[in-house]
């Protein structure tokens, strides 16, 4: 398994704070967050504005984030942090194990999984459904105003902000859905899964993608079944993960291409330069367009 250099690491570490999406702020802050992946820490940095310094450790979308192993200079991050936030449901377990060998007095954890009820098993994308940022929004905002009753009501205008631009991708997705609902689409991984769910498409090859996500190789009739769909243009999209590749992943696209299959990349961290609004949006718009253009 490919490991980041300790070094890179600590140098991503100690620099997330100076990047847009994390919003480091020079007022004196009082708390100190800490996000396992940078979508989260986007999202507090909207909220809890100069009450926060927030870091996110995952934060380069040219990297595969299963593949993320921590170095000790996480671990030292993590040790001065009053605020974590992780995904859960499997995504990153080595927020756990760093937690649980970085004891601190009244630190506040947020794992996202547990807001939404995501077990083992669940699709780990969990920002991919708006109504999971929804419940972040409104959980942190809760722990940001007992670590710090003084910034309540800007905490509070914080959040209430947040929730309301996130009409404008309900509005996406509800556009979307009154025009595609019902249409066959695949993936390579099931990155997208959760957002395809609240368009309304329907998923194909689902057992391929698991595989794929779990660094597990296909088995021969699931990878037969998924090129058929291509070749015989049985679905009018793939998604793939631009943050991962393999062989097999490869040789779909390329047989998408040759079948004129719109092809869609998505990431499971947060581009550079975007919050999240207008990551999803973005998104959203390639897929409309996709799906348009196909016949």
């Amino acid at each position: 398994m490919w490991r980041l250099p300790s070094l890179w690491l600590a140098l991503l570490v100690g620099a997330a704070c100076t990047a847009p999406i994390c919003a480091t702020h020079a007022a004196s802050p009082q708390t100190h967050v800490i996000a396992a992946e940078n979508v989260y820490g986007n999202v507090a940095a909207q909220i809890g504005g100069a009450s926060v310094t927030v870091r996110s450790i995952l934060s380069n979308p040219d990297q595969d984030p299963h593949l993320f192993e921590a170095s000790p200079s996480v671990a030292r991050a993590l040790s001065h942090a009053t605020m974590t936030i992780s995904n859960g449901a499997g995504y990153d377990p080595w927020m756990d194990r760093l937690l649980a060998a970085t004891p601190k007095p009244g630190r506040r954890n947020i794992v996202v999984a547990r807001l939404v009820g995501a077990g083992p098993g669940a699709n780990p994308h969990l920002w991919y459904d708006p109504r999971t940022m929804r419940a972040f929004a409104v959980a942190f905002t809760a722990a940001l105003d007992a670590a710090d009753p003084a910034g309540k009501a800007a905490h509070d205008d914080g959040r209430d902000r947040f929730l309301a631009s996130l009409g404008t991708i309900a509005a996406k997705i509800a556009a979307i859905r009154a025009r595609d609902s019902g249409t066959p689409v695949t993936a390579t991984e099931p990155v997208f899964g959760l957002m395809a769910t609240r368009l309304g498409l329907v998923m194909r090859n689902p057992r391929f993608q698991v595989a794929v996500m779990n660094d597990v190789a296909p088995g021969a009739s699931e990878v037969a079944e998924f090129e058929r769909d291509l070749r015989q243009r049985r679905v009018r999209l793939l998604l793939y993960n631009r943050q991962a590749s393999d062989s097999a992943s490869r040789r779909l696209l390329a047989i998408a291409r040759d079948a004129a299959i719109p092809v869609v990349g998505v990431s499971e961290t947060e581009p550079r330069g975007m919050d999240y609004q207008h990551w999803m949006l973005s998104t959203l718009d390639a897929v409309g367009d996709a799906l348009s253009a196909t016949p």
